[in-house]
């Protein structure tokens, strides 16, 4: 038989009951407390992610050049860009800040930007 009473005795009289239900309450409002904020230190986690491939270049052919959106929950982050051409490859990276960047942003960032925030984390 499982011992759900943690090296206690089993309460023997109502007494007893409602102090271990009380006990169980104050360990279960420490629980949801931890949650809460486990919830709330996880917002700064990269959780939205938004990847567009593109042809930046006539004479290259593919999408070898993309977006790469990394955004939290409050939709800051970074996103950055690699321009693949025949002489080589530029990386570039822009912060994000609720969403927006204060930099200017090319069509295809926008994008990975936008499919990156429209996902829901709850």
């Amino acid at each position: 038989m499982l011992n759900f009473f943690k090296n206690k005795k089993e309460p023997q009289n109502l007494e007893e009951i409602l102090s271990q239900f009380e006990e169980l309450k104050e360990n279960f409002e420490k629980v949801l407390k931890e949650v809460d904020d486990l919830k709330k230190e996880n917002k700064l986690n990269v959780q939205k992610i938004g990847l567009v491939r593109f042809n930046p270049f006539k004479e290259i052919g593919g999408n070898q050049s993309f977006c790469l959106a990394l955004l939290d929950g409050n939709d800051d982050g970074i996103v950055i860009t690699s321009l693949y051409a025949r002489e080589g490859n530029r990386l570039y990276g822009k912060n994000i800040k609720n969403g927006t960047s204060e930099h200017l942003l090319m069509e295809e960032e926008k994008e990975a930007i936008e499919q990156a925030k429209k996902i829901k984390i709850d």
